[in-house]
């Protein structure tokens, strides 16, 4: 039997450090940095949007985990998140991946999911 995406990407615990390896990136980023910033100085905000995106991505790779966070284009409304940031988010989780090494098949699902979210992210 195939493994899900969730169990490729190590699940919860391998989910859980490819989004802390993300959002380090996202906030060297010269382009999306600016968002992540703020968090900076919050780090209960930040664990708190942390844990949300681990249950979202766990959730949403196959994993039994539950997402009790809102959806993306409520997230995201009135953000005015262009194409260009949502580019160098996907390129971060990319290099995250990378960094993670995990192989092409779970690169080419990720970036699926990501791409089925965008319309409820960009400019919304």
């Amino acid at each position: 039997m195939a493994k899900t995406l969730y169990e490729r990407l190590g699940e919860i615990e391998g989910i859980r450090k490819l989004v802390d390896d993300v959002v380090d990136l996202h906030m060297i980023n010269p382009i999306v940095g600016p968002r992540f910033a703020p968090y900076a100085d919050d780090p209960e905000k930040l664990a708190v949007i942390k844990n949300h995106t681990v249950n979202f991505f766990c959730m949403g790779s196959g994993g039994p985990q539950t997402y009790a966070g809102r959806d993306m284009p409520t997230t995201h409304k009135g953000m005015n998140i262009s194409e260009h940031e949502y580019i160098e988010v996907v390129d971060d989780i990319m290099i995250a991946l990378d960094k993670n090494n995990r192989g092409e098949e779970e690169k080419k699902d990720v970036l699926a999911i990501l791409y089925s979210l965008k319309d409820g992210i960009i400019r919304v």
